[in-house]
Parts: structure tokens; C-alpha cells; sequence
């Protein structure tokens, strides 16, 4: 059975609090299964969270802040501590691959497990498979970081009462889909296009191109508002976004279902970034993220 959900594992900002480990995010897509900004504690948080180290199939990192990256080392172990059976893939900025060098050795352990490491140097795409393209977009932050998108191909619905009315039925109704016509019928006649799904990783960075490019059509969004909209000159000054920001770049892309993260440790009333984005002008699904909580993408449209 395919699952397509995000597992929360850390959402604070710089500074953990008791209640918010550092960053790290799990995106189960079918069968694969993407780690996103693994910071300090992941590997416990996985543990609290029913994640395996062989759930890992892919690792991507924004950019080299400790919130997001210090959790690698322990990660990277653990997967060969388990012997994970299959390769993982890593993605990271380039410019800091002796940060993720460091980190991979930081300690002395035995390496059991291929660990492709495919640094991300300009925007564009970084991998294609038949279940996903994943792309990168640059953004805006004191040290060079990229946001992650990843993008389904779109598919054929096949229309039940068109199929009738042509005559197919049972096995004629795969030969159409291979082969786009069977006995003068064509796939456009009995079938619609079906988007593929859309999700979406931004963390530490000030608006900027890149942060909409990511964000178009997005089924899910996963974005940083570390501060409150009455906090903007702080947020610019260090290169992060407000929950108002974040939420208006949702509305202007049509995203479905947004996921606002990565809160300052200032503030202890998280409904308020609720409110600040609804006032914003989300109107669409939204979620405040809290530590272990897991969240469907929503179904395909």
C-alpha cells in the first residue's frame, strides 16, 4: 500500500526547546523515503517517531547551520550501524562539502552502506526516476542554501462510463494505456490528465525568486516562518521569513496544504502563527507543525 505523508521529527529554530528538537523531516513517498535538514537529535527523533534507518532512501540538506545539519553524523552511522540493504543518496549545497565531509567522519565507525553524495551546485533538476523528479531552487539566506521540490509526473485517469461506451473493458483497457489507441479509440477520448502530486521543502531564507518557483502548484508546502509578522526587519536581517510571508507565498502559488516550521524559541504561543497566516490570506489546508505529528499530502486532485 502506497503512503505519501511528512513525519515531523524537530521543528525548532536555532535554539531547541523542551518541547521542539532541532530540524529534521521525513517526506514517505510510496516506497522511498527523503530526509530533509537532519539537525541535532534526529536519530533519537526517528527512534520516537517509529523510523527506521532503512526507511531512508534519500538525504537533503538546505545548507550548513548546525539546526539543520549537526544530526547527519549520527544519521549517516546509524545507517550503517543497521546496514541499511540499499544505496542512499545525499544533497547539499556544494560550496559546503567539507561541512558534510567533516560530519560523515566525524568519528571512527565501519562503513557498510554505499552513501552517494551528489552536491547541488545552480538550480535545476537533481534526480528523475519514473515515481519523481526532484529539483532545486536557490534561496536567500546568510550561507548559500537551496530548497527541494519534488514533482510527480502527471498521469491518465481512465473514465469508467466513456470506456463503456466505446466497448472496453477488462484486459483492452491496459493495451489502450500502453499503447494510446486500441481499435480507432484513442487514450484523449476515454481519459483526462491526472496532475502529478507536488511537494515542496523551503527552510532559512528571505523572500526571493527561488521561494516561489518551489512553492508553484505545490500540494504540500513545508516552510520556515521562524518569526511573527511584527518581527519583520528581524527575519530580513537574518534571512528568514514571517508567518504572514510565508503564508501570502502560499496563497499567490495555490498551494493546498501548508505546513508552516522552524520557530524562534521568542515565542510561546504557536495559534499565533495560525492567525497571522490565516490573516494573510491562506485559506487553503493548514498545519502548525509540532514534534512526532505526521501529515497525509493530500490526495491527488
Amino acid at each position: 500500500m502506497s503512503v505519501r505523508e511528512l513525519v515531523v521529527l524537530g521543528t525548532a529554530s536555532q535554539v531547541p526547546t523542551r518541547h521542539r528538537n532541532h530540524n529534521g523531516y521525513l517526506l514517505r513517498w510510496d516506497g522511498q523515503g527523503l530526509l530533509f535538514d537532519p539537525g541535532e537529535g534526529t536519530q533519537r527523533q526517528m527512534l520516537r517517531a517509529g523510523v527506521a534507518a532503512h526507511d531512508l532512501h534519500r538525504i537533503c540538506v538546505t545548507h550548513f547551520h548546525g539546526d539543520h545539519s549537526l544530526g547527519l553524523a549520527g544519521v549517516i552511522q546509524r545507517i550503517n550501524l543497521d546496514r541499511v540493504p540499499h544505496p542512499v543518496t545525499a544533497h547539499y549545497p556544494a560550496s559546503g562539502e567539507h561541512f558534510f565531509d567533516r560530519l560523515r567522519y566525524a568519528t571512527a565507525y565501519r562503513e557498510t552502506v554505499r552513501l552517494v553524495q551528489r552536491p547541488v551546485a545552480v538550480d535545476g533538476e537533481l534526480e528523475r526516476s519514473a515515481a519523481y523528479v526532484l529539483e532545486a531552487r536557490k534561496l536567500s539566506h546568510p550561507v548559500e542554501s537551496y530548497g527541494y521540490r519534488l514533482v510527480e509526473p502527471d498521469a491518465r485517469r481512465m473514465l469508467p462510463e466513456r470506456l463503456a461506451a466505446h466497448g472496453i473493458a477488462g484486459p483492452d483497457v491496459g493495451r489502450l494505456q500502453r499503447l494510446g489507441e486500441l481499435n480507432g479509440v484513442t487514450l484523449d477520448e476515454v481519459s483526462e490528465r491526472r496532475p502529478g502530486q507536488r511537494f515542496a521543502f523551503v527552510m532559512d531564507t528571505r523572500l526571493c525568486d527561488g521561494v516561489h518557483a518551489l512553492a508553484e502548484g505545490a500540494d504540500m508546502l513545508v516552510i520556515e516562518s521562524t518569526f511573527l509578522d511584527e518581527d519583520v526587519q528581524l527575519a530580513t536581517d537574518h534571512g528568514h521569513l514571517t508567518a504572514g510571508q510565508a503564508a501570502r507565498v502560499a496563497a499567490s502559488a495555490g498551494v493546498r496544504h501548508l505546513v508552516l516550521t522552524h520557530f524562534s524559541q521568542r515565542y510561546d504561543d504557536p495559534t499565533e502563527f495560525e492567525r497571522q497566516a490565516r490573516a494573510a490570506g491562506f485559506t487553503g489546508e493548514l498545519t502548525i507543525a509540532k514534534d512526532l505529528m505526521r501529515v497525509p499530502v493530500p490526495k491527488r486532485r
